[in-house]
Order: C-alpha cells, then structure tokens, then sequence
C-alpha cells in the first residue's frame, strides 16, 4: 500500500512552528485582528504551511494558531517571513524583530522574523501558489491598508512598466473557517452575472489543516481588482459630516445601487422557494430573541434592555409574512462601500466576522444589508463628530437623519413601507447587538456608540425620524 502523498497546501506541524509561536506571543494579542483583548488566551500552534519566495529572498512560513478564551475558539492566519545572516539556518530562530512594515534590521547572530503581511516576499510567494487568472502587480511597491479590524490587506500597485494594468488589493483572513467563502465565492458570481459594482476576484489560496483530529479546508485569503480614485465610504461619510457638508445625495445613490446588488445576487445565487405553508412570521422574532441571548452573554449590562427587545419581537409580528430570504451581503457598513468616478463598489462579503460559516451564507432578509448602511451612518455622526465615538451633538444627529432617509429613499425608489419600517427597526436592534459585544471585545470606548443606539430604537419613534 502506497503511503499517500501530502499536498503542498496541507498545513503540518513542526518543532520550529512552536518556537515560532513563542515569539510572537506577546505580538500576537498587540494586533487590531486577535479576537480575545483584554482577556486570558490560550496559544497553541496548529501547524503552518511553506511557501516558496519565487526569488528566495527569505523563508515564508503561514502560521496556523488557535486562539482560545471563554467563549471565543478561533483558527488564526500569522503569515510570517524570516531572514538569516550567513551560516544560520532559518529554522534557528533565537530572536525576533516582528514589527509590521519595518524595514529589515541587522541582528546579529539572529533570523529576524516578521510579519509577512507586506513583506514582499511573502506576497511574491503567495502569488506564485494561488489559483486563478492572476494579476500583474509589483510586490515590492506593496502597501497594506491600515484600520482593518479582522483582516490585513495589502494594495499591490501595478508595475510602473504596466501603467495601463489597474492594480490589484490581497486580503489575507486572519480568522479562518473550513468550507466556502463568500468573501470569494459572491464577488465571483456577481461578477460572472455582469454586475458592475463588485472587485472581480483574480487569485485565491487554500489550504486543508486539522482541528481536534477533523481534516478542514478552506481558503487563506483572496486577490481582487484595485478600484482606483475611490474612496472608503465610512472616511468619506465622516470628513463630510465633520465639515459639515450633507451626505444626502450620495446615499441615495448608495441606497439604489444596493437595490441593485440584491437584485443581481438573487440572480447569480438564486435560493430555493420557501415551502408551501412555511411560517415565516415568526421568524424575524426568534432572530431578535436569540441575538439578545447571545450578546447579553458577553455583555452582561444589555440586560436592561430585555423588556423592551421582547416588546419589540412581539411586534414583528405586525410586519406580516416577510419577503423570501434571499443572498445577501451579510455585514454591510459604509466601510464596506467605495466611492469611485463610476459610482458606488461593494466589498468584503465575508459577512459578519463573529459568526460561523454557514450562518454568513444562510439565506436572509434583503432589509438587513440596509440596517447594516443605517447603523453605519449613526457610527459615522458618532466617529467623525466632535464627540469621537461618544454622543453626537444635535447637529451631527441631523445630519445622520437626512443621511439615512436619502439612503432608504434610494433603496426604496421612494418613501418606506410601514411594514419595512417595523422590520429594519428589528434589524437594526439585531445589529447593535452585535456592535455592542464586539465593541466590548475589541474597542471598549465605542461601546456608547452601540448602547445609545439602542437607546433610541428601543423606544417609540419621533416623528419624522427614520428609525
């Protein structure tokens, strides 16, 4: 019987890998993407996978490591690159230098080890093993994007012997899941459907490793179009209401082209028809209570809003029979959105960071990308107003109303439905939820941001303001 043969994306595990992860222990919790701030963790290295650099510059090993603590069991992605000085093997790792973006340092009888991320070499590497058409780009001109909280990405300009060529921008997952992404797999069918708003995906990279004895596969990270001269919608939203300059128009224009990506994901990822004498009325409720049940797990002090969450559940039911659950986006925030010439372009299907693989691609209601844009423009008053993540003054409060009516004007091709109404205020109380326990995780000083949200939708509307 023959033994079988490893593939070359089969993570494995070596003695090194541990010594690996030992550097990069007091790193590792310093970094915007490691799930468990501020708490006791749990390390353990699962293994890591070698790529090679097409120019052998340095060693490039991605690192696999499990984070562990209380509720949060995570799989990491740390891409690191190492370098020797002459005679010293780069599995003889006594020292590490693992600044992101540093330049290389003379160490002395050391192999420096950074993070790959940026690292051309680690770039080059990955490029040579991905799947896909590919992209020409230059590594070595490579700039990774600051203020991402889960991923690490990375602007891969075009060479300048190919100014025509419009770049390309890696995403590396940080946090790994075993099957389908949609992170890959949406932009890829939207855009094979002929949808114009979405970063057409050029490489992507896999990889199989083991948890608790079960083989996983699943992806590392994908290539997609650079779309140039755009801005990032959340720092748009916020020079402007810093200046105090109306977002209206342009989130009418953001409303009409998500109109449009639902339209077009209904088509390039169609869904089953619910079943004939299916309840779905109920279904909106029980997302409300379980989302409540899970968040005030992590963030005992919700639970002064139970009464009035279960008020709001029953009053879903209001809303009648929903419209069919469909694909959507999953976690979509004006962060998610790039202004370019051309107009609006929707990025990072991933779907909500916290939540597992198949929950991001279960079918779900259109209405909750929309809450996603709605919560976003109330960060964007909180964040780029005078109060800095705290209360917006009435002014900034203003201007996020204006905001979030043109949105849903454009959304809606006209004023909302009462029905709609009642089930994007549900939404949005489910999504600040959400907020609300990874601000608790990750940014404890935003967590008003999440808190006077729910604040203000737990209790009756003020007339003329939209939810």
């Amino acid at each position: 019987m023959t033994a079988a043969v490893p593939d070359e994306r089969d993570v494995t595990h070596t003695p090194a890998d541990d010594e690996l992860l030992t550097l990069l222990r007091d790193w590792l919790p310093t970094r915007r993407w490691f799930p468990a701030k501020g708490v006791a963790a749990r390390l353990e290295c699962i293994g890591g996978l070698t790529l090679a650099d097409p120019l052998d510059e340095a060693s490039v090993r991605v690192l696999l490591v499990r984070v562990r603590a209380s509720d949060i069991d995570s799989v990491l992605q740390v891409p690191v690159t190492l370098r020797s000085p002459a005679g010293l093997a780069p599995s003889a790792v006594i020292g590490s230098s693992a600044d992101v973006g540093a330049p290389p340092s003379a160490t002395r009888g050391r192999t420096e080890l950074r993070d790959g991320v940026g690292d051309p070499a680690f770039l080059r590497a990955w490029l040579a093993a991905a799947d896909g058409p590919g992209a020409v780009v230059d590594p070595d001109r490579a700039r990774v994007l600051s203020g991402e909280q889960s991923n690490s990405s990375v602007v891969l300009p075009a060479p300048e012997s190919s100014p025509a060529t419009r770049g390309a921008i890696l995403k590396v997952f940080r946090t790994l899941a075993p099957g389908d992404n949609p992170d890959v797999d949406v932009p890829r069918a939207l855009a094979a459907a002929g949808w114009a708003h979405v970063a057409r995906p050029l490489a992507w990279l896999e990889a199989a490793w083991s948890v608790d004895g079960d083989r996983v596969r699943g992806y590392l990270g994908v290539l997609s179009e650079f779309v140039p001269a755009a801005h990032d919608g959340f720092e748009l939203a916020c020079s402007m209401v810093r200046r105090g300059e109306s977002f209206a128009g342009l989130a009418d224009s953001l409303g009409a082209t998500i109109a449009e990506m639902h339209e077009a994901l209904a088509r390039a990822l169609p869904t089953p028809a619910p079943a004939p004498g299916v309840d779905r009325t109920g279904d909106l409720a029980r997302s409300v209570r379980e989302r409540f049940r899970w968040a005030v797990h992590s963030v005992p002090e919700l639970d002064r809003y139970a009464d009035d969450v279960e008020r709001l559940a029953a009053g879903t039911r209001a809303v009648g029979t929903p419209p069919a659950p469909q694909r959507i986006h999953g976690d979509l925030h004006l962060g998610q959105v790039m202004h370019a010439a051309t107009g609006w372009f929707v990025l990072d299907f991933e779907g909500e960071p916290l939540a597992p693989v198949a929950a991001r691609t279960r079918p779900d209601l259109a209405l909750r990308d929309v809450a996603g844009l709605l919560r976003s423009i109330d960060y964007a008053a909180a964040v780029g107003g005078a109060g800095g993540a705290t209360t917006p003054t009435a002014a900034e409060r203003d201007w996020a109303d204006e905001a979030r009516r043109s949105l849903l004007t454009g959304y809606f091709h006209g004023p909302t439905r009462a029905d709609a109404a009642t089930a994007l205020r549900a939404l949005e109380v489910e999504k600040a939820l959400y907020e609300a326990v990874y601000e608790a995780r990750n940014r404890p000083t935003w967590l008003p941001v999440p808190l006077g949200a729910l604040d203000r939708l737990l209790t009756p509307a003020t007339p003329g303001r939209p939810g």
